[in-house]
């Protein structure tokens, strides 16, 4: 098995050592990083780091076969578990606990020894994503799609650009879409401003609508100016977990996310990618298939932020649509 990671022509071979310890990062070294939803931390250097272009990549793994699969997805929250969870957010919401959370239900199935980097190219073809990425070390197989940038770092310059708000079609989106957009965009104001220089917290782009494979996204920037001396950890612990994936105001958030989801996230909504010196790209983990060795299943999550103009069956569906095109690239 040859452990690595890949994104974007961005290839790392040849694993010397991981840690848990978010200190290494400031080290100078590439880092491959994964952080679960949860805040279990992995990261890894690798002997070689490369560009390659992108059919190099590909055709490694088409030399691999990929066993498609004809399970039955579950789902760890059933369409009345997910409905009664819309429910309840909103009373939390009319009882002013929250203003929006993030509900999501973790599908599986039996893993029946796949390996997950062979499914780079299918998803490569069939969901094109600007975060693709393939994620082999010990005990942790990933491959994950994901369109949204948590933290991009040049320097002492970075930008995060949120996702919510989904639809069909470019003419679908709600008005809850856009106050869901407008709420996470201020969330992840709030957590720059605690480790940017102040002043310099800017929205260069407010509820910008992009286009991927099977629906459309609302997109907003946040960009800042990092303080002089900030370690990538203090970095890490003001971020996460993302807005986008949480709710608002985050705390309360992530406590009622915690009392209504049945399954923990794990990689997924947690952050994907790397970090070398004072440069650093990182996915939130959305659109993720991984493994769970334990259990022997490859997972995979989705979600639909939650507001107090959702209707419960859309919700659902939202979740549903999120699904679709990755599960059946699979099949």
């Amino acid at each position: 098995m040859e452990w690595g990671f890949y994104r974007q022509g961005l290839v790392a071979r040849g694993l010397v050592e991981i840690s848990d310890n978010p200190a290494v990062l400031d080290d100078g070294n590439f880092w491959v990083v994964l952080i679960t939803y949860e805040g279990t931390c992995t990261f890894a250097r690798f002997r070689e780091v490369t560009r390659v272009s992108e059919n190099e990549f590909i055709d490694h793994f088409h030399q691999q076969t990929w066993e498609p699969i004809v399970e039955e997805w579950k789902s760890s929250l059933s369409k009345v578990n997910y409905i009664d969870g819309v429910k309840a957010v909103r009373q939390a919401i009319a009882r002013g606990d929250v203003y929006q959370i993030n509900l999501c239900r973790i599908l599986s199935v039996p893993a029946q020894g796949r390996r997950l980097q062979n499914l780079y190219p299918r998803i490569s073809v069939g969901n094109p994503a600007p975060y693709l990425t393939s994620m082999e070390l010990p005990e942790i197989s990933i491959v994950s799609a994901s369109p949204e940038l948590l933290l991009r770092r040049d320097g002492n310059t970075i930008i995060s650009s949120p996702i919510k708000g989904t639809a069909k079609s470019e003419n679908q989106f709600l008005e809850k879409d856009r106050a869901e957009n407008v709420m996470i965009v201020d969330l992840v104001r709030h957590d720059f401003g605690s480790i940017c220089e102040s002043g310099t917290v800017t929205i260069p782009r407010l509820m910008g609508m992009e286009a991927h494979p099977g629906l459309f996204h609302l997109v907003s920037d946040v960009q800042g100016q990092l303080q002089q001396g900030i370690s990538w950890s203090e970095i890490l612990s003001a971020l996460l977990p993302a807005g986008s994936i949480s709710g608002a105001p985050k705390s309360s958030a992530i406590k009622l996310i915690a009392s209504l989801e049945t399954r923990a996230r794990g990689p997924y909504c947690g952050a994907i990618g790397w970090v070398h010196g004072d440069q650093g790209e990182l996915a939130v983990g959305i659109r993720t298939f991984w493994k769970d060795f334990e259990k022997d299943e490859i997972c995979f999550g989705t979600g639909a932020g939650i507001t107090w103009g959702s209707e419960p069956e859309l919700e659902w569906e939202e979740t549903e649509l999120k699904a679709h095109r990755l599960l059946s690239i699979l099949r």
